[in-house]
């Protein structure tokens, strides 16, 4: 099997077997696409024979990608190679898996970034309610901070999603898995307002995109870097932070709720992590969140700090 024929094999097992995510199959196309750019540089041969491919061309390949990539990015390319010559040794297409032996870059991972309550507060009060993108926005904040949801689920949501008599909706999470995430009360009166305007901005020249539940001035489905926008534009104005991404709403909402008092397992299940570890993060970040707030503000912490 060829090079290409292999990674083209790979990349429609995950579409059709795997059901992974349109982003998933992009990223771990690039990856290997890369790998297939520089073994034509490098060893031509391996273009045929997919087979060739050995320990010392994929240490040459990472190589050169540390050069210009962070840790993090290099990582990311290693997991992809040795999960897809993984699968071509499980289908027998080759004898031994070369990318078990290349090491895996450390990651120092940082804690994510997050709002304080009042911040996070300012930020999804930000949206004037006069015109019908200020309502849009006020609701699509509420759904990433009192909901947690990830961004591609936020611009995936269609009309149908929604039960607003039993505050909930339904998201498509990763691996196409479905799960139901309750709304609070403020988030339930924010999309009630938004739907009573919608309506403005349907475009009867977008038909395909009349079931979305969040549109652009324009009539179309709320694509990511739209929404991204929004949350850089209302972070810089209600909290002075212009570099605000949704992603930080989730994580201050799992945040929140656990020094609310939430147990990890219903944050688990509220974010759709399919790890308890990863939910686990969150507890390390509360504590960084509770010993800054000790530090300033306990007798024996600040005597301590003025030694």
């Amino acid at each position: 099997m060829t090079l290409d024929e292999a990674i083209a094999a790979f990349v429609r097992y995950l579409e059709t077997e795997r059901r992974a995510s349109s982003r998933t199959v992009e990223a771990y196309s690039d990856d290997l696409r890369g790998l297939a750019a520089f073994a034509k540089e490098r060893s031509p041969e391996v273009l045929g024979d997919v087979g060739a491919v050995d320990v010392y061309l994929l240490r040459g390949w990472l190589g050169r990608l540390a050069r210009t990539l962070a840790p993090a990015s290099v990582a990311r390319k290693v997991a992809a190679v040795r999960t897809w010559m993984r699968w071509l040794r499980r289908r027998r297409v080759i004898e031994t898996c070369p990318a078990e032996e290349l090491a895996t870059p450390k990651v120092r991972r940082g804690l994510p970034t997050l709002l304080s309550v009042d911040a996070a507060k300012e930020v999804v009060e930000a949206p004037r309610p006069d015109t019908p993108e200020g309502v849009r926005d006020r609701a699509l904040l509420e759904l990433l901070y009192g909901s947690g949801l990830r961004l591609s689920e936020l611009c995936g949501l269609d009309l149908d999603a929604l039960d607003l008599r039993a505050a909930e909706a339904r998201v498509l999470g990763k691996g196409s898995k479905e799960r139901v995430v309750p709304l609070g009360a403020r988030c339930v009166e924010a999309l009630t307002r938004w739907l009573e305007v919608r309506g403005q901005l349907v475009s009867p020249r977008r038909p395909g995109d009349a079931r979305a539940l969040f549109l652009t001035s324009r009539g179309r489905r709320l694509y990511p870097r739209g929404v991204r926008r929004v949350v850089q534009a209302y972070g810089a104005l209600g909290a002075g932070r212009a570099d605000l991404h949704p992603h930080a709403l989730r994580h201050t909402c799992a945040t929140h709720m656990l020094d609310g008092g939430a147990d990890l397992r219903a944050i688990q299940e509220l974010l759709g992590h399919a790890s308890l570890s990863t939910t686990q993060r969150y507890a390390h970040v509360s504590m960084e969140h509770l010993m800054r707030v000790y530090d300033a503000a306990h007798p024996l912490a600040r005597a301590k700090t003025k030694k």
